[in-house]
């Protein structure tokens, strides 16, 4: 499943990311046997106890990772080439000092394109918060980058 993910696009057809899903939960049903009177119960639970990300914030995970890895020279060159940092206009940078954002492309006529890497990628990176995007080490931004997914996935009921 995770390998499935890895190039995927958060904007997976709805076919596609339900079929994920579907093996995701199997997998936790599988885990925790919750099989007969249990099968209906809420998964959600039991995603949260394993740490487990849904599958759409798994997706995003993935993504932002590549990301990462293409801004710290760790990624193919033909994924590092889809990626543009922000050009910083002079007159601006006292008002703007995060160097960490990501060109996005124009938005295309056609909603595959958008789906694309070199679209989804600086969009959900863009959407990170700045402690997150300016981490330099690799085994602290997984870690930073899961905590922040999770929190997303399963806000606290304070």
């Amino acid at each position: 499943m995770i390998h499935a993910t890895k190039v995927s696009s958060h904007n997976l057809y709805m076919f596609e990311s339900l079929k994920l899903e579907k093996i995701e939960n199997n997998a936790v049903r599988f885990i925790f046997g919750l099989y007969g009177k249990r099968k209906k119960e809420s998964i959600t639970p039991y995603l949260k106890q394993l740490h487990f990300l849904p599958v759409r914030y798994r997706i995003q995970f993935k993504i932002a990772l590549l990301v990462y890895k293409c801004i710290n020279n760790l990624a193919p060159d033909y994924l590092k080439c889809l990626i543009k940092l922000r050009e910083i206009k002079r007159r601006f940078s006292r008002l703007d000092d995060d160097f960490f954002l990501l060109k996005v492309p124009p938005k295309s006529n056609f909603s595959r394109t958008e789906a694309a890497f070199c679209y989804s990628g600086p969009k959900i990176w863009n959407m990170l918060p700045f402690s997150i995007r300016s981490i330099s080490e690799i085994t602290c931004f997984k870690t930073a980058l899961k905590t922040y997914f999770f929190n997303l996935a399963f806000p606290s009921d304070k």
